[in-house]
């Protein structure tokens, strides 16, 4: 079945749901343009696994992620291997050199370890505010999440609209219209099926995989699970279970999605016209 077309009227959530991993790429592809859709990858299973995807429809597809300067040297590695397998140029961004140079000076180097606020203060400098900057070069944004990852994104929408990110959409907001797509083509897998199509396709993934570690993260903030564990245990793993996020896509207070809730109907109104140029602040 041919993904649905965009056009002016609305693009019923339901039809989307509908559409594999494939034609959901395809969809946001089509709509938005190679050169603003792009990947968030930190380079975990479901991030090879995407990147992959997309190549098969855009050989040189869009990849940004965001080096924090506390990730594992094998997340590293990967990337290197990837850039390679795809020849693709992937979009580093990183913190504002200033403001970790405050956060630590007041905090300490480990200020995550204690209190919540702490740590939630080093996720906004080191990934949180590198996104904000990343997604100002896009109209849609594609992400690994899954819905049976953790308690907290089990009502992950394959399509939304991501309200807080989006631009000059933001400084001057359409009601009808604003925000970038959120797009996640994985929501309805499984781990299994992850893993199934990674020794399928014979991809390159992070050697901490191997080692018990089903999500990877900043260094000092992952460790392994144990067996029966859930795969993101390993996150912050002193923390509360609802409160492991780094509000990127779910508030850790709440454990809901930030500002983006799923909606009814996706609106294709401004990616229908050229988008104004964007640039970073």
């Amino acid at each position: 079945m041919p993904p649905p077309e965009l056009g002016t009227d609305t693009l019923d959530a339901l039809a989307v749901e509908s559409l594999d991993a494939e034609g959901v790429l395809a969809l946001a592809l089509r709509s938005l343009g190679r050169d603003r859709l792009a990947i968030a990858s930190s380079f975990g299973a479901e991030d090879v696994v995407l990147i992959d995807l997309l190549a098969s429809l855009e050989p040189r597809p869009r990849v940004f992620t965001l080096d924090t300067g506390r990730l594992p040297q094998e997340t590293y590695d990967l990337m290197d291997q990837v850039r390679r397998r795809y020849s693709i140029d992937i979009e580093v961004y990183f913190p504002q050199a200033e403001r970790v140079e405050e956060m630590v000076r007041t905090k300490g180097l480990n200020l995550f370890y204690d209190p919540t606020d702490n740590r939630l203060s080093c996720c906004h400098v080191r990934k949180v505010e590198p996104l904000a900057r990343a997604l100002a070069t896009v109209d849609g944004w594609v992400t690994g999440l899954r819905r049976d990852q953790i308690a907290t994104r089990v009502e992950t929408a394959k399509i939304s609209v991501d309200e807080q990110h989006g631009g000059i959409w933001k400084i001057a907001p359409d009601p009808q219209h604003g925000g970038i797509w959120k797009v996640a083509p994985l929501a309805d897998w499984s781990s299994e099926r992850v893993w199934a199509y990674i020794r399928e396709h014979d991809l390159p993934y992070n050697a901490l995989h191997d080692r018990g570690y089903p999500s990877i993260g900043c260094a000092p903030c992952t460790r392994a699970v144990e067996p029966g564990e859930d795969e993101r245990a390993g996150r912050w793993w002193w923390e509360r279970p609802e409160e492991r996020e780094c509000g990127i896509h779910f508030d850790p207070r709440s454990g809901r999605m930030v500002r983006n809730e799923p909606v009814a109907a996706v609106v294709a109104g401004p990616f229908d016209a050229e988008p104004p140029s964007r640039g970073l602040s």
